[in-house]
């Protein structure tokens, strides 16, 4: 495997207020990487730093060989790396359908925006139902299942999911998880998967980071760390 991501001492916060401090952190391709830890750690700070909407004010983002620190969003996603905010973020007063064309506004993405609608509603049936509903009108799994989708109509390489169990119900969160598996199988795509449900995480995560206080406090196999006893005890109530 190759390394397609490299995230070298990075910092970066909100203004004044330091959120991430000296993380690094690194992701191979093809593999399924996951962040993890409690609620207001950094998580979803170091996700909006590597995709540009926060920049870092210390270290380099290398992705594919380049660096992309202090690019803007549009470009980074051009390069081949999409990511699924929290919540989705779908617009709710457009429809499904032109939801998911919004996400192959990259000018690569723009030459098959037909074969990518046809493959991203083979993978999720239930967008091809609701294609002429407004986002608004969809269920909580559905909006996931959408804006998963919708990242995919930029023909990623590298997929970066924030918080994608949100909201969910058990059975739903069950089933949005095995959709991401299949996403990663069908498609061959790299994963970075920031997820506060840690158990489900470290399940079907290669590799894992804990993030503590802004900093990375252990990282290793996922199937390891989810045996770990201070991450069972700190996370998983074991």
């Amino acid at each position: 495997m190759s390394r397609l991501l490299t995230v070298s001492n990075v910092s970066s916060g909100y203004g004044l207020t330091p959120v991430l401090r000296d993380v690094s952190l690194h992701v191979e391709t093809g593999e399924v990487v996951a962040v993890v830890g409690a609620n207001g750690v950094g998580k979803s700070t170091l996700l909006r730093t590597i995709t540009g909407l926060l920049r870092p004010t210390h270290g380099d983002i290398v992705f594919d060989g380049v660096s992309i620190k202090g690019l803007p969003p549009h470009s980074i996603v051009g390069h081949g790396l999409a990511m699924v905010p929290e919540g989705g973020r779908l617009f709710m007063f457009m429809t499904v359908l032109e939801n998911l064309e919004l996400g192959a506004f990259a000018p690569t993405a723009r030459e098959d925006v037909r074969q990518s609608l046809d493959e991203v509603m083979e993978l999720f049936p239930i967008l091809r139902e609701r294609r002429t509903q407004l986002a608004g009108s969809l269920s909580g799994g559905e909006r996931q299942m959408c804006a998963i989708a919708r990242a995919l109509m930029s023909r990623p390489r590298m997929l970066m999911l924030d918080e994608p169990s949100l909201g969910l119900s058990p059975l739903m969160l069950e089933k949005v998880f095995e959709l991401i598996r299949t996403v990663v199988s069908s498609r061959d795509l790299t994963i970075l998967l920031i997820e506060q449900n840690v158990a489900d995480a470290l399940e079907m995560a290669n590799r894992a980071y804990v993030v503590e206080g802004g900093m990375i406090a252990k990282t290793g196999l996922g199937e390891n760390l989810l045996h770990d006893p201070d991450i069972q005890r700190a996370y998983l109530g074991l």
